[in-house]
């Protein structure tokens, strides 16, 4: 399959309705594509109606169009079973759902591992964590640059360790974490490795087999999917090992007067009546993403990337933040213009057309890192073009003329 920038921008009804829209905050949610769109709609017209238990012909219909989004999803992460995959309203439920399901079984003096490229979703439900249970959290350092520091894992990750929860590639400055030694160093004092994915997910399929981790966190509004849906993926024996964390109807095997005892995974941690159409939607759109040229749609991000660090290298006033290559980051780039603020940097951009996000982007303990309080970012997908990249430039030139 070939591919074209302009082609694939014509699968999102957004974006096909304003040309002139630079859309350049993917980092933050990618547009819906009209495949999950008319999954969606389809599914509301034809197969609406609550899953689990209903014998009647339009409930089967429904739990099938469910059943099968979770295969969609499960052949995304190349999991072993489709049980596998927990459905969840996003990253941040997803991991609450596990700092409360494994977490609650640790103690005082249990260790959770984190870094502090963290997005604010990968650090407060920890914290929360570490307030009713007494654990101790750990933060990997950084490097220079803004890479998780792997030089120092075995100091980190020690047997008090129970889990380490990483993010797969940093929402601020696109780097992507090697996971295989931090993987390496907690199997080697049997902890367990959380993978927010958030980022990872839009940029093609992710092989969690060969990831070897035990948990994978990502939302559908990232795969140019509906909002409201996400994924926890977890290991077939790491998530029989969790009671479940929201009670309720469909995650129950019986319930009595004295005692209930609960359904296997993946319904033990799907209470309550779920988000059927738009798991529908991001199944769709997990299809129709597998069907795509990710080495062709690899090669023209990166050189849109390589583009913006080789014009931010120098244009005056600007700095930005994160490692300087394209080598193992995503097409994601933050900066900051001397004697602006990125809000009004933001402001100024969209009288150009340019949508990029402004702020510590809910990753403030990165930002303090690197010692600022916030930045622009400028993150890019598929569906971007030089024109976009010409746009941002010529926003950023006008905003360095008219505001410093």
């Amino acid at each position: 399959m070939s591919f074209h920038p302009a082609d694939w921008r014509r699968h999102f009804p957004l974006l096909a309705n304003h040309p002139q829209l630079h859309y350049l905050d993917n980092a933050a949610t990618g547009q819906l594509c009209e495949t999950a769109f008319d999954a969606v709609t389809l599914h509301e017209l034809t197969h609406r109606a609550n899953v689990l238990r209903g014998t009647y012909r339009l409930a089967e219909q429904a739990d099938a169009a469910y059943e099968n989004a979770r295969r969609q999803a499960a052949a995304y992460l190349n999991a072993a079973n489709a049980d596998e995959v927990v459905f969840t309203s996003g990253t941040t439920a997803s991991i609450n759902l596990l700092a409360h399901a494994f977490g609650d079984g640790l103690r005082p003096g249990d260790e959770v591992v984190l870094s502090l490229a963290e997005h604010h979703s990968n650090f407060v439900p920890w914290q929360m964590l570490r307030e009713r249970r007494g654990v101790t959290l750990r933060f990997l350092p950084l490097t220079e640059d803004g890479r998780i520091e792997l030089s120092c894992l075995e100091e980190f990750i020690t047997p008090r360790c129970r889990l380490v929860s990483v993010t797969h590639a940093s929402n601020v400055t696109g780097a992507v974490t090697g996971l295989a030694p931090i993987v390496a160093a907690a199997r080697a004092v049997g902890a367990r490795v959380l993978v927010d994915g958030a980022q990872m997910v839009q940029h093609g399929p992710v092989d969690v087999a060969a990831l070897g981790a035990d948990f994978y966190a990502f939302s559908g509004h990232k795969v140019f999917a509906p909002n409201g849906i996400g994924v926890l993926w977890g290991r077939a024996e790491a998530l029989a090992a969790l009671p479940p964390f929201l009670g309720g109807g469909g995650m129950i095997g019986r319930v009595t007067a004295e005692e209930t005892t609960y359904a296997a995974p993946p319904r033990r941690f799907e209470a309550g009546t779920p988000p059927i159409a738009q798991a529908v939607g991001l199944g769709a759109a997990l299809d129709w993403l597998r069907a795509q040229p990710w080495a062709s749609i690899h090669a023209h991000t990166a050189r849109l990337a390589q583009r913006l660090l080789e014009e931010f290298a120098v244009l005056p006033g600007l700095t930005f933040l994160g490692p300087r290559e394209l080598r193992d980051r995503l097409p994601i780039v933050a900066f900051n213009l001397a004697g602006i603020h990125p809000h009004d940097a933001c402001q100024l951009l969209d009288r150009h057309g340019v949508a990029v996000r402004g702020g510590h982007h809910c990753a403030q303990p990165l930002m303090d890192a690197f010692g600022v309080p916030g930045a622009v970012r400028a993150s890019l997908a598929a569906y971007n073009t030089d024109e976009d990249v010409d746009a941002l430039l010529a926003g950023l030139k006008d905003a360095l003329g008219k505001l410093r």
